[in-house]
């Protein structure tokens, strides 16, 4: 009972709960007793790049998210007691009630202060953003990304650190082991929160926060970008730019929704899509040429000057204008290029810009040009975090759509449409009537064109997957491998091999060493092949082949890249023998 006044004295002094509800609040007390549930390991929670993916069946298995959750807590660098960190996700199925179980696992585990995005869902950058800008210790994001989402489909669980970025190696190895060696975990009775409202509410012994998902993150942009500028473009402009956000049925829906339509004046036309949805209408969320098949389709069909789309999480982009693809090498690269002339964040100058490993090296010219720092870090956001923290690395991106710079600790789908909108603004005062087509040439012009394509064979037996690489591996270590020239299979050309070996990258910040990080042949003329086993999916394996040729020849700026990257392509399959490993005639995706 004294425990019990002492925590009402506190309330009146620290007022959550209107005095009137202290009654209400001896019933949640009396509930919040801590308990210790005993469990047992289940094998591979190993979170990958950005945190642990699986079907949603596994993760409602017993103890399954709870034994992942208290692994986070207990793996936290400096503790879980007394901290605050931020927590929402995606909104795709199984959200609720995993934002329940942390809640009570967080109670138990000493966290002191939860601010939850209302509903559960907060796009990944918003986490992001929350994170900084509160100065909390960190935060959980209930996310598959780019992954499908439904009962049959993917969840996902990730731990983001103090910084705003999703944890390093350091910290995702303490939570892996945690998760083989666990025995109990750590839990308080308490009966659900309503997700639905904002405010401050006192839940059991922890205070909840529930906060607008959008408006601190809308406002983070309005202080990057200029967005009368880009609204002078939009509205001034004879015939008006006609633009099309494509959410997905994504988390980005809603702040699609209060940029276009609130901030930009636009009409309901100008976006698609934009209701979040547990399932993301039954579709794929990945903005790609194959999976926003319906934003390629109006764009062409109503000749659309600028598309774009976002995934299920916030954090990937799209650039498409009507005949005119942005490939995500490109589009970090010439968002470098033009950032200072922009984007107003920028006007003081960029510190460094990087790439992952199979990201086009259209970057590492502009970098050349502007006399900048240039990284090339293994795939996965959070190799650009200790870098950004460091004030060497202002803007970076991945060929896997994903953008973005140093104002939070994740890739930024949204930010990186708005970067496009205001570089068009700004082109267009140089010279009226510039579209992205205009954009793109102008680019290629000033620096060449980097063709590049990804192959995604999804799903495939991790068995073939793995004894593809260990084929290429051998290979690689051949006598005369390097030196040698691989033919295409249906024309004379050939490439000669200058190196050939598995990506390893030491952190130049902490010194970390990561390895076998993706295999990768350079050949004489400055043309890479990669191969590399994704770590997103939920289950199996992805095969990720990349491609890339380099040229300064004008005559060759207009041709489809397929076509100008077809010999490299056979001798990479060649090479490979993936379709006998894989058991694969074609890829799902080609980007």
């Amino acid at each position: 009972m004294n425990e019990l006044l002492s925590l009402k004295h506190y309330i009146h002094d620290h007022p959550v709960f209107p005095a009137s509800q202290l009654s209400s609040f001896k019933a949640i007390v009396t509930m919040s007793d801590i308990i210790t549930v005993q469990t047992k390991p289940y094998s591979g929670q190993k979170p990958g790049t950005s945190g642990l993916r699986k079907k949603v069946k596994i993760f409602q298995q017993e103890h399954y998210t709870e034994n992942f959750v208290q692994a986070i807590f207990s793996a936290m660098p400096d503790g879980s007691e007394g901290k605050t960190i931020v927590l929402g996700g995606d909104g795709r199925y199984f959200s609720p009630e995993a934002a329940q179980i942390i809640l009570r696992i967080a109670a138990a585990n000493g966290i002191k202060h939860v601010i939850l995005g209302q509903d559960a869902i907060l796009s990944t950058p918003a986490v992001s953003a929350l994170i900084r800008s509160l100065k909390t210790d960190g935060g959980i994001l209930l996310t598959a990304s780019h992954n499908p989402g439904g009962p049959d489909e993917d969840f996902g669980i990730k731990f983001n650190t103090a910084n705003g970025g999703p944890a390093p190696e350091e910290v995702t190895d303490r939570i892996y082991k945690i998760t083989e060696d666990i025995k109990e975990y750590k839990i308080v009775k308490l009966p659900d929160l309503d997700l639905s409202k904002t405010g401050e509410f006192q839940h059991g012994p922890i205070k909840v926060t529930i906060v607008d998902p959008v408006s601190n993150y809308i406002q983070l942009l309005k202080e990057i970008f200029d967005f009368d500028m880009i609204k002078n473009w939009l509205h001034t402009t004879t015939p008006k730019p006609t633009v099309l956000f494509d959410a997905l049925n994504g988390v980005t829906g809603p702040y699609g929704r209060a940029i276009f339509i609130d901030e930009l004046g636009l009409d309901e036309s100008s976006v698609q899509q934009c209701v979040p949805k547990p399932d993301f209408g039954g579709s794929h969320p990945d903005p790609n040429l194959t999976y926003a098949h319906d934003l390629v389709a109006r764009v062409e069909k109503e000749q659309i000057e600028f598309g774009a789309a976002s995934d299920g999480d916030g954090d990937r982009n799209m650039i498409y204008g009507a005949g005119a693809f942005v490939t995500p090498s490109d589009s970090v690269a010439i968002i470098a290029d033009w950032a200072e002339k922009a984007i107003p964040y920028f006007k003081s100058g960029i510190k460094g810009l990087a790439r992952s490993m199979p990201t086009s090296g259209a970057i590492d010219i502009v970098a050349k040009s502007k006399g900048l720092e240039v990284f090339e870090v293994p795939t996965g956001w959070k190799f650009f975090g200790n870098l950004m923290d460091a004030g060497r690395l202002s803007i970076c991106g991945e060929e896997s759509f994903g953008t973005g710079s140093d104002h939070i600790r994740e890739k930024d789908g949204v930010w990186a449409i708005v970067a496009w909108l205001s570089i068009l603004a700004a082109a267009n005062k140089e010279k009226p009537g510039s579209g992205i087509n205009d954009v793109l040439m102008q680019h290629w012009k000033k620096y060449g064109r980097s063709f590049f394509s990804r192959y995604d064979y999804e799903q495939v037996e991790s068995e073939g997957a793995e004894a593809m690489m260990s084929h290429l591996r051998e290979t690689f270590a051949s006598s005369g491998f390097v030196g040698s020239e691989l033919k295409a299979t249906s024309s004379d050309t050939s490439f000669e091999v200058a190196e050939a070996d598995d990506f390893s990258y030491t952190d130049p910040i902490d010194g970390s060493v990561s390895t076998k990080q993706g295999l990768y042949i350079k050949f004489v003329d400055g043309s890479r092949i990669i191969f590399r086993l994704s770590g997103t999916g939920s289950s199996g394996a992805t095969v990720r082949l990349y491609v890339e040729k380099y040229s300064k020849n004008e005559s060759e700026f207009g041709e489809d890249a397929q076509v100008g990257l077809k010999p490299l392509i056979e001798v990479a399959l060649s090479l490979s023998k993936l379709q006998e490993y894989t058991k694969r005639d074609k890829p799902n995706v080609i980007t």
